[in-house]
C-alpha cells in the first residue's frame, strides 16, 4: 500500500492548534511558498553622497560596490535630497541555483533542498546578506569588510526591505493587540522572518501556555496561606505577644515589642506554608515537562519545514562557496593559552559582579541605620529594615540595567578573543558567557538574601559588623522569606514593566517622527503608488518614486542587528529563571510571567513587523544553546528550591518543634494546638547585665517607647541564655534541614528523570515521516543513477556497433 505520511500534518501541531498556541488554519503546513520576483531589491546599502571623486570615503564606497559587481550582483544607485545615496542590490538567479545545488549534494543539509521554482525572498535576503558581510576591499594592505567600513562612516547602515503584501497579512493575523488571545501563524512567520524567529515565537507561545497551570497552582498556594491568615496560631502568637525584642541597630534604635510586626508575620505566612513545598516540587517537574514537550513540538515543525537534519556549520560552508568558489576552509584551532586567558577574565568578571552584590549589601545595611536614626517619619524609622530591603531591590534593578550593557560588551570581546572558526560557534560562546554574567548579576543579591541574610549577623554581645561600625541585618522573627519575596517582586515587576514600555514606546515614537518623510513621496506619485506598489503584477517594476518611497519607509524604521533576537531570548530565559529557581519564595511569579508574556508575544510581533527594519531571515532547526541553558536552569531550580525550603523557610523548624519540642511531642496533649509556643521557642534571651551585651546597647536603647525600662530582650536564634552557645535544638534542626534537602532533591530529580523518559523528544509521526522521506530520496537517487548508467550503456553499445560496422567495411575493402 502506498504511503501518504508525508502529506499528513503532525499530531503535535494539531495539539498546539487545539490549545490555541498556534493557528495554522487546520490545514497541512505547506513548504515555503515561492513568491513573485521582488518588486524592489534584496538589500540596500546607505552611504553619504559626495561630489568629490577624490574623497577617500567616496573611493571606498566605489571600491566596495565594484567588488559586489564582480560577484555578479546588480547594484542600482538612487540619490536623495538629504545627501544620502542608496545602493540597491539584487542578486541574479544563478547564485540561488548554486546554493540550491550545494544544499542537495551536502551531507547534512540535503533534506532541506525541497524548494522548487522561484527562490523565496527570505532565502534571497539571507544569501545576499552573507555575501555583503564577506566582501572586502584592500586599503593600505588591510582587508576592510562591511562592518569596518561602517565604523569609518563609509556606509551609514544597511537593511533588507519589508514585503508589503506579506507584511500586511502578518499585521492582520498576528502583529496586532487584538490578536493577544489567538494562536500564532508560526509557518507564515517562518516564511517571512526565517526559522530562527519562528522557533522563538513557537517556544515563547508554548512557554506561555504552560504558565497557565503553573499560575493556577501558584494562586491556590497563595490562597491556601490566605485562608489561614487570621486563624494561624503562629500569627496569633506574634500579634498577641508581650515579648520585648532587642534593638535592631545601634544608638537610636530602642527595644520593641514583637506584636508590632503582626502584619509582617501575616505576609510571611502567605508564602511560607506547607503548600510551598509541594509547589516547589511541582515547578521543578514542570520545567522538565515543559522542555521535553517543547522538543516534541520543535521536531514536528522542523520536520514539516524540511530542516530536521540541517546543520548550521555546513550551511556556512555552502554560503562561503556561493560567495567565493575558490574559498579555503577555516581550520579548527585551539590554544590552551587563549582559553586560559579567557577563563581567567571570565572569573575576574564574575568576581566584579559578586563584588557589586557586596556593595549592595553594604548599602542596604547603611541605609537601615540611616533611616532608623535620621528619618523624620516615624513609620520609616520603625520599619527601617523593610524600607531598606525595598530600596536595595530598586538599586539592584538599576545595577542590572547598567551591567547588562557592560556584560554584553565583555562577553562579545571574550568570544572574539577565542577566535572561533564559524559564526555559529561564536554565537554559542557569546550566549553562554552573556547568560552566566546576567545570571550572576540578577541572582547574586537574591542568593545572599535567601541563604546568608540573618545567619551571619551574630548575636547580642557578639554582633558581626562591617568595618567594625555597621551591624549586619537580622531576620524577622517570622523568617527571612519575606525579604526574598520583596526583592523578587520588585525586580520582576520593574524589569518587565519598564522593559515593555521602552521596547514599544521608543520604536513607535521614532516611527511617528519620521512618518512625514515618507508621506512626501506618496504625494509625489500618489496614483502610481496606489496602482503599482499595492497591486503590482508578478515581475513588474516600480517607478523611481515608488522605489524611493519604499526605501525611505524601511530606512525610517528602527535598526536591527544580530543581537535583536538574542536580547528577546535572554529576557525570556532570565524570566524563566525567576519563575523556577526561587519560586518557593514567590508562588505568584508564574502569574506575573504569564501576564507579561501575553503582552510580550504581541509586543515582539508588532516590533518585528511594523516598527523595526526587517530582520535578516535566518535558518535554524532549534533554539540552539538556549536548550542547554534551560536544562541547566531546571537543575538549578531543584537545588535552589530545596535550599530555600530547607534553609530560608521555617518549614523544617516548625516540623521539628511540632514533633519533638512542642506540646504534642509527648503524644498526650489534647485540646491544644501543636504549634502553640513556637515563636517563643525560636527566641533566645539576652541579659542586659551581661558585660558583653552592655557594650552593644546603651541604657537609652533599653527603654520602650512607652517609657518602661527593661533588663532583658529577645532575639531570633537557638542559643543558651547564659553563654550564648548553640543549643541542642539548633543541631537537631540543622540535621533535619540537611536530611530534607537531600531527600527533596533526590525525589524531585527522580520525578524529573521519569518525566524526561516518559516524553520522547520526537513524536512517532516525525520519526516515521523522516524514515519515509529518506527512503524516497534514496530511491530517487538510485533511479537517477541507474538511468545514468543505462544511458552510458546505450552510448557504449552504439559506439561498439559503429566501430564493428566500420571494421567490417575496412576488412571488406582490404580483401578486395
Amino acid at each position: 500500500m502506498k504511503r501518504t505520511m508525508s502529506h499528513r500534518r503532525q499530531g503535535s501541531i494539531d495539539l498546539l492548534e487545539i490549545f490555541g498556541v498556534v493557528n495554522e488554519n487546520g490545514i497541512e503546513i505547506p513548504p515555503m511558498p515561492p513568491v513573485h520576483p521582488p518588486l524592489t531589491f534584496d538589500y540596500v546599502l546607505v552611504g553619504k553622497f559626495s561630489e568629490d571623486e577624490n574623497n577617500h570615503i567616496f573611493k571606498k564606497q566605489r571600491a566596495f560596490i565594484e567588488s559586489l559587481k564582480k560577484k555578479k550582483l546588480h547594484v542600482h544607485k538612487i540619490g536623495d535630497e538629504d545627501e544620502k545615496v542608496f545602493y540597491c542590490i539584487r542578486a541574479p538567479q544563478n547564485i540561488f541555483e548554486t546554493y540550491r545545488y550545494l544544499l542537495k549534494v551536502s551531507d547534512a543539509c540535503n533534506w532541506s533542498c525541497e524548494q522548487q521554482g522561484t527562490i523565496p525572498q527570505s532565502i534571497r535576503i539571507r544569501i545576499v546578506d552573507f555575501i555583503l558581510h564577506h566582501t572586502y576591499i584592500e586599503s593600505e594592505g588591510v582587508s576592510e569588510y562591511l562592518p569596518d567600513l561602517m565604523k569609518k562612516n563609509v556606509f551609514e547602515t544597511h537593511f533588507c526591505l519589508h514585503e508589503k503584501r506579506e507584511q500586511k497579512d502578518l499585521k492582520q493575523s498576528w502583529a496586532r493587540w487584538s490578536a493577544c488571545f489567538k494562536g500564532q501563524p508560526i509557518t507564515n512567520v517562518r516564511n517571512y522572518l526565517g526559522e530562527k524567529v519562528a522557533l522563538y515565537f513557537l517556544w515563547l507561545g508554548w512557554y506561555t501556555f504552560l504558565l497557565i497551570p503553573a499560575s493556577v497552582i501558584g494562586v491556590i498556594v497563595f490562597l491556601y496561606g490566605l485562608a489561614f491568615y487570621n486563624t494561624s496560631p503562629l500569627i496569633k502568637e506574634v500579634c498577641q505577644s508581650n515579648v520585648i525584642m532587642c534593638p535592631l541597630c545601634d544608638k537610636t534604635c530602642k527595644v520593641w515589642e514583637l506584636s508590632e510586626t503582626c502584619m509582617y508575620a501575616k505576609v510571611t505566612l502567605l508564602f511560607d506554608n506547607e503548600g510551598t513545598v509541594a509547589f516547589a516540587m511541582f515547578m521543578a517537574v514542570w520545567a522538565t515537562v515543559f522542555l521535553e514537550f517543547w522538543k516534541r513540538h520543535r521536531s514536528s515543525y522542523v520536520c514539516a519545514w524540511k530542516v530536521f537534519d540541517w546543520c548550521e556549520e555546513e550551511e556556512e560552508l555552502i554560503l562561503e562557496i556561493v560567495n567565493n568558489a575558490q574559498c579555503e576552509p577555516k581550520i579548527h584551532r585551539h590554544s590552551y593559552l587563549r582559553s586560559t586567558i579567557v577563563m581567567v577574565l571570565v572569573t575576574l568578571m564574575l568576581l566584579i559582579i559578586i563584588g557589586l552584590t557586596h556593595v549592595l549589601v553594604v548599602c542596604r545595611v547603611i541605609a537601615t541605620v540611616l533611616l532608623a536614626e535620621n528619618s523624620p517619619w516615624k513609620v520609616i524609622t520603625e520599619n527601617s529594615q523593610t524600607v531598606a530591603v525595598m530600596l536595595g531591590a530598586v538599586l539592584h534593578y538599576i545595577t542590572i540595567t547598567v551591567m547588562t550593557r557592560v556584560n554584553c560588551t565583555v562577553a562579545m570581546k571574550l568570544s572574539e578573543m577565542e577566535n572561533k572558526h564559524s559564526h555559529a560557534a561564536v554565537e554559542r560562546s557569546f550566549t553562554v558567557k552573556m547568560f552566566i554574567f546576567q545570571f550572576f548579576t540578577m541572582f547574586s543579591s537574591l542568593i545572599y538574601t535567601a541563604f546568608f541574610l540573618g545567619r551571619i549577623n551574630g548575636h547580642p554581645g557578639g554582633y558581626v559588623r562591617i568595618s567594625g561600625i555597621w551591624r549586619l541585618e537580622e531576620c524577622h522573627p517570622s523568617g527571612c522569606l519575606t525579604d526574598l519575596f520583596i526583592q523578587m517582586s520588585v525586580i520582576m515587576v520593574l524589569k518587565q514593566t519598564f522593559n515593555n514600555i521602552f521596547e514599544y514606546s521608543g520604536p513607535w515614537f521614532s516611527r511617528w517622527l519620521k512618518r512625514k518623510k515618507t508621506q512626501k513621496f506618496r504625494r509625489r506619485c500618489f496614483k502610481c503608488y496606489k496602482k503599482e506598489c499595492m497591486n503590482a503584477k508578478e515581475g513588474s517594476e516600480l517607478c523611481e518614486n515608488c522605489k524611493l518611497e519604499e526605501i525611505h519607509r524601511n530606512y525610517s524604521l528602527i535598526q536591527t542587528d544580530r543581537f535583536s533576537l538574542f536580547n528577546e531570548f535572554l529576557e525570556m530565559v532570565i524570566q524563566f529563571s525567576f519563575t523556577t529557581i526561587f519560586v518557593a519564595a514567590f508562588p505568584l511569579a508564574p502569574l506575573l510571567a504569564l501576564l507579561n508574556n501575553i503582552i510580550e508575544i504581541r509586543l515582539d510581533a508588532i516590533k518585528m513587523v511594523s516598527l523595526e527594519r526587517r530582520l535578516v531571515p535566518t535558518k535554524a532547526n532549534d533554539i540552539g544553546v538556549w536548550t542547554d541553558v534551560l536544562e541547566v536552569i531546571g537543575v538549578l531550580a531543584v537545588i535552589a528550591n530545596g535550599l530555600v525550603i530547607g534553609i530560608s523557610s521555617d518549614f523544617i523548624p516548625r516540623l521539628v518543634y511540632q514533633y519533638f519540642y512542642g506540646p504534642c511531642a509527648s503524644g498526650s496533649a489534647t485540646g491544644i494546638d501543636c504549634m502553640a509556643g513556637y515563636i517563643n521557642n525560636t527566641l533566645s534571651i539576652a541579659d542586659i547585665s551581661d558585660e558583653r551585651v552592655r557594650d552593644d546597647f546603651t541604657s537609652a536603647q533599653m527603654v520602650t517607647y512607652s517609657g518602661r525600662n527593661v533588663t532583658h530582650c529577645s532575639y531570633r536564634d537557638y542559643r543558651s541564655n547564659e553563654d550564648f552557645s548553640l543549643t541542642n535544638q539548633f543541631w537537631v534542626i540543622l540535621a533535619a534541614r540537611l536530611i530534607f534537602i537531600i531527600l527533596f532533591e533526590h525525589v524531585v530529580v527522580m520525578f524529573k528523570c521519569v518525566a524526561s523518559w516518559f516524553v520522547p523528544n520526537s513524536p512517532l509521526d516525525v520519526r516515521n515521516e523522516r524514515l519515509y522521506d529518506k527512503l524516497k530520496r534514496l530511491k530517487e537517487e538510485l533511479r537517477a543513477q541507474r538511468a545514468h548508467q543505462d544511458t552510458l550503456t546505450k552510448l557504449n553499445e552504439n559506439g561498439n556497433a559503429k566501430r564493428t560496422s566500420k571494421q567490417k567495411k575496412t576488412n571488406k575493402l582490404n580483401s578486395m
